[in-house]
């Protein structure tokens, strides 16, 4: 049996990595595809305690400490779920993964991004992404997005804008760095275009491209 395929989908708080996680599950799977959708971190029990510690706003925890706490989380996503997924030749949509820590932690906090990269390359055993759609939008806009829900921000939404700024800078060197991978997509538009991209560029994954013949 062929591997699956791994499609990730990162961006700044507030840009619609959920709305496009769920569209993009519903449109491949309409396609007769066996796809799941994941989340970072949590999507298993260990994991989604990591989570309630990351997002606990009246906890303090110091930039390697959450390095380290998403790396974990990871470590144990991907054992557990995503590669059993991928070696059944399912499609995983994983709403974030590495590259979040590479712009958050490394970019955002400002830990050495040649350490972040190292543990998230043991917490995975270096398994990549097939594809990662980001999903570009000013954090200002991706904010004021959040503020327009009703839940109580968690710990890393308290940041101050500039931290997002930075996040932002990171993730547009992340994509520079490798655009073969990384497809950058406007958030600022409808939902509907916003899936209909991320499709296009779908398509193109050697293991999916019979969908552009559908």
């Amino acid at each position: 049996m062929a591997r699956g395929s791994l499609i990730t989908i990162e961006g700044v708080d507030g840009a619609g990595k959920s709305t496009l996680a769920e569209a993009l599950k519903e449109a491949l799977a309409a396609r007769g595809l066996s796809v799941e959708l994941l989340r970072e971190p949590g999507g298993v029990e260990v994991s989604e305690r990591i989570r309630a510690v990351l997002k606990d706003p009246s906890l303090a925890v110091t930039p390697r400490a959450e390095a380290l706490l998403y790396a974990a989380a990871r470590a144990q996503l991907v054992v557990e779920i995503v590669t059993p997924l991928l070696l059944s030749g399912a499609v995983v949509v994983l709403d974030r993964f590495v590259d979040s820590s590479l712009a958050y932690q490394a970019g955002g906090r400002g830990l050495e991004i040649v350490d972040v990269r190292e543990i998230n390359r043991f917490a995975t055993g270096g398994l990549e992404p097939d594809l990662t759609l980001l999903l570009r939008i000013h954090p200002a806009e991706g904010r004021a997005r959040q503020a327009q829900r009703s839940l109580e921000p968690d710990r890393l939404e308290r940041e101050a804008e500039e931290f997002f700024l930075k996040i932002a800078a990171a993730y547009e060197e992340l994509a520079h760095a490798e655009p073969q991978r990384i497809v950058v997509i406007d958030a600022a538009q409808q939902p509907e275009r916003v899936l209909a991209e991320a499709l296009a560029a779908v398509e193109k994954l050697p293991a999916l491209a019979s969908l552009a013949a559908d």
